[in-house]
């Protein structure tokens, strides 16, 4: 049996990708701050990281879905704090878990990475410069694993969600959310389960030749 391991797997996509994938027959386990989760784990926290990762052993697949929304502002009146707060959840928190699991992966010869990033990273939300800045900084970071890995065996891989309703955008706005749902030609938001059903495949063995890759589910809404 496959072990998987979800970063914010209690909420959201997380939890929706760790449904389907017990599903599937995958072996979950969730690291998350919720009291709910297999393992409490702050993705900001290096040593809480690696005590977890230690204690789970071989891990096939990991899914790095923990992240914030950070600041709903203009840019020239966001928080320095709450900016780096934002990148220390959604970019660090992924680098962290990365360098935790993927040595084992690569040992061992198969694995799969899916992070979750957004449309905001490639198209830039307004009011939302910190998130729509750190995921860019993801997809960033999977183009580039993913042709380190590229003989690894390891597959790399980023998922660019639309607005999709989960409890995350309960932070958001009524404002900016409205804006992002608008540009959704669908004219709906998204939901956990289809997001939840390409991480799938792309974490099963049927996904053999995509690495590096940035994959849309938006409604419509990407352009490139």
């Amino acid at each position: 049996m496959k072990r998987a391991i979800i970063t914010g797997g209690e909420s959201g996509l997380g939890a929706a990708c760790a449904d389907r994938l017990r599903a599937d027959g995958i072996d979950v386990i969730t690291f998350d701050v919720s009291p709910d989760a297999d393992y409490h784990v702050d993705v900001t926290d290096a040593a809480s990281i690696a005590a977890a990762v230690a204690d789970v052993g071989h891990v096939d697949i990991l899914i790095n879905s923990a992240g914030i929304i950070g600041p709903n502002r203009p840019l020239i009146e966001s928080d320095p704090a709450a900016w780096e707060r934002t990148f220390d959840v959604n970019v660090h928190g992924t680098f962290r878990v990365i360098q935790a699991v993927a040595p084992g992966m690569v040992e061992r010869g198969w694995g799969r990475i899916v992070n979750i990033a957004s449309m905001a990273g490639k198209d830039g939300n307004p009011n939302l410069s910190a998130y729509s800045a750190s995921k860019a900084a993801v997809i960033g970071l999977t183009k580039s694993l993913g042709k380190e890995l590229a003989k690894t065996g390891v597959l790399v891989n980023v998922i660019t969600p639309a607005v999709i309703d989960t409890p995350m955008n309960a932070t958001t706005s009524p404002e900016v959310l409205a804006h992002i749902t608008s540009l959704i030609p669908m004219g709906r938001v998204g939901r956990a389960s289809e997001v939840a059903a390409l991480v799938a495949w792309l974490t099963s063995d049927e996904c053999s030749f995509s690495t590096g890759a940035v994959y849309d589910i938006s409604g419509g809404r990407a352009t490139y």
